[in-house]
């Protein structure tokens, strides 16, 4: 978990500043929303970061339930 942690924390900071500097692009794009609107950053990342932690933590707890020797005598 503290691996997939490392990469949601360099993601979400990597993509909201590629975000930030692709406004001016997208700035066209958007009906009714500010091109750097804080709420709809924070509502993104938050969602990004809720999905990316589930997808990581359903196999992390599969992974803690195997017996370390029975995982080692497979390999």
């Amino acid at each position: 978990m503290r691996e997939a942690g490392r990469l949601l924390v360099l993601g979400t900071g990597v993509g909201t500043l590629l975000a930030l500097a692709a406004t001016r692009g997208a700035a066209s794009l958007l009906f009714g929303l500010q091109p750097r609107d804080p709420l709809t950053f924070g509502s993104a990342a938050l969602v990004l970061a809720v999905t990316a932690g589930a997808a990581a933590l359903l196999p992390a707890l599969r992974a803690a339930r195997v017996d370390p020797m029975v995982a080692l005598r497979q390999e």
